[in-house]
């Protein structure tokens, strides 16, 4: 059986997997190629709607993971206690990945290519996956599945949330060169495409409306689709009057992005700060 055919029966099996060898050494498989960057939990597809295709398998293998693993004792440096299935990533000077002493944590099954630079304290989850020249700065988090480009920057604070379950739900996924301010918080399998750049304080989820003052047209996500950010958008923290009873006559406002523009020289230049701090 390939391996997919193997996490999809050992996930199926529920509690017997568990203490199955040959369950175990599917799932480790699947961790040390999730950790190379062979598979990826959801991954660019051009016939996709959104140009991303999910793997709900990868994600059955995370969860056969949790069901497998035991609670042990780390016994290196830091006092934690986790399951034995996801360790903390151990990284050489071989490997190409910039990480400053101080609190900073990567999960076993997460995928960090050469050239990263993780600012402490920092936290990369399981099944997420970095590619190279990505910044993530201090006190940022990359959720479990999360799918970063490359050339990313995370700023201080920067949250991208995570997801497992349900096992087909589409992941947070930043696309190439997107610069994400601090205190910002992307949700709910978001997508922001290529270039974009999120203000400090934006906050993007499926139930928040984007309101695209620069093409005059409104962003939801829809069903199984979810909130997209168009390549090069700028987005800011906005505000929108509430318009019906009390809210209205109190001249209460409710928090919304708004897409102001779209990239330029001038934010070209703004941005190659991010040069200086590699």
């Amino acid at each position: 059986m390939s391996l997919r055919e193997k996490i999809e029966q050992y996930f199926a099996a529920g509690a017997a997997a568990v203490g199955d060898a040959e369950a175990m050494a599917a799932f480790l498989a699947m961790r040390d190629a999730l950790e190379a960057g062979d598979v990826r939990a959801a991954e660019p597809d051009a016939d996709r709607p959104t140009g991303w295709r999910v793997n709900a398998w990868v994600k059955q293998g995370i969860l056969l993971g949790f069901r497998l693993g035991q609670l042990e004792d780390s016994g290196r440096g830091l006092s934690f206690v986790d399951k034995s299935t996801f360790p903390a990533r151990r990284f050489t000077a071989e490997q190409g990945v910039r990480i400053v002493a101080g609190g900073s944590s990567v999960r076993a099954g997460a995928y960090v290519a050469r050239g990263v630079i993780a600012a402490p304290p920092m936290f990369v989850n399981v099944g997420a996956y970095v590619d190279e020249g990505t910044m993530i700065d201090s006190h940022s988090l990359v959720g479990s599945c999360a799918q970063i480009g490359k050339r990313v920057h995370l700023s201080a604070a920067a949250q991208v949330g995570g997801v497992l379950e349900p096992v087909n739900a589409s992941p947070v996924v930043l696309e190439d060169d997107v610069l994400v301010g601090g205190n910002c918080g992307i949700y709910e399998g978001t997508i922001v495409r290529r270039r974009a750049v999120l203000a400090a304080g934006t906050i993007l989820t499926r139930g928040t409306p984007v309101y695209d003052v620069a093409r005059g047209e409104v962003l939801r996500a829809d069903g199984e689709k979810p909130l997209i950010i168009p390549e090069g958008a700028v987005v800011v923290p906005g505000a929108r009057a509430v318009t019906k009873g009390m809210g209205q006559e109190w001249g209460l406002s409710v928090y919304t992005p708004v897409i102001v523009k779209y990239r330029d020289e001038k934010t070209e230049l703004s941005a190659a700060l991010e040069d200086l701090l590699r």
